[in-house]
């Protein structure tokens, strides 16, 4: 596949040639990810719920294994809609302990019902969960050195801590910063990225 003529890469390139974070080498799967999700700036709130509800999953897992079972996560968790898996009970926590296609941790699985009731709280709260995550990073990407591999950050023990008295679980200062890495509230792409420049 060619490379878009507005992309940063060298005219001509193929993905395949591209040089990108070390992490995304060697699985066509990440790699694509990589390419076109991980680290673009997302502002949807309901996509944001979605994102940090997937690294919640991811915890103690390699993201492959997630990135893997999305579509069925997708499928069993209602195309995350936090409307619909707010209401969810004991059936449904059933029927998805039962389901081979996702991450099959009851507790996470009642996180991720609990994190829809507070995600909602907070709408109803007249509190805008994409204005209140971005406000974290003054509106706008952090942009990393692309050198130092970070797990954590100032910025992600405070959001982290402002999700948890909101309610929400499994959303520990190393599995948020993972998830502002994922969503463009920082740029972490290394200094060897094509991407690593990207706004």
């Amino acid at each position: 596949m060619q490379i878009n003529s507005n992309d940063p890469a060298m005219p001509g390139m193929t993905r395949a040639e591209l040089s990108r974070c070390r992490w995304a080498q060697g699985d066509p799967l990440l790699a694509a990810y990589h390419d076109d999700e991980w680290g673009v700036p997302e502002r949807d709130p309901r996509a944001l719920w979605e994102k940090l509800m997937l690294d919640g999953f991811q915890a103690g897992l390699a993201w492959i294994t997630i990135l893997r079972k999305r579509d069925a996560f997708r499928a069993a968790f209602a195309g995350f809609d936090p409307d619909t898996v707010a209401r969810f009970g004991e059936p449904d926590i059933a029927a998805m302990l039962s389901n081979a296609g996702i991450v099959r941790s009851r507790a996470k699985i009642a996180a991720t019902i609990g994190n829809a009731r507070a995600y909602l709280a907070m709408r109803d709260a007249g509190e805008d969960f994409s204005g209140f995550v971005w406000s974290f990073v003054d509106g706008a990407p952090v942009i990393g050195d692309g050198a130092k591999a970070l797990t954590r950050s100032p910025a992600s023990e405070a959001l982290s801590a402002a999700l948890k008295q909101r309610g929400f679980k499994f959303v520990g200062p190393v599995i948020v910063y993972a998830w502002m890495q994922a969503c463009g509230l920082v740029n972490d792409h290394e200094t060897c990225c094509f991407r690593q420049t990207e706004p």
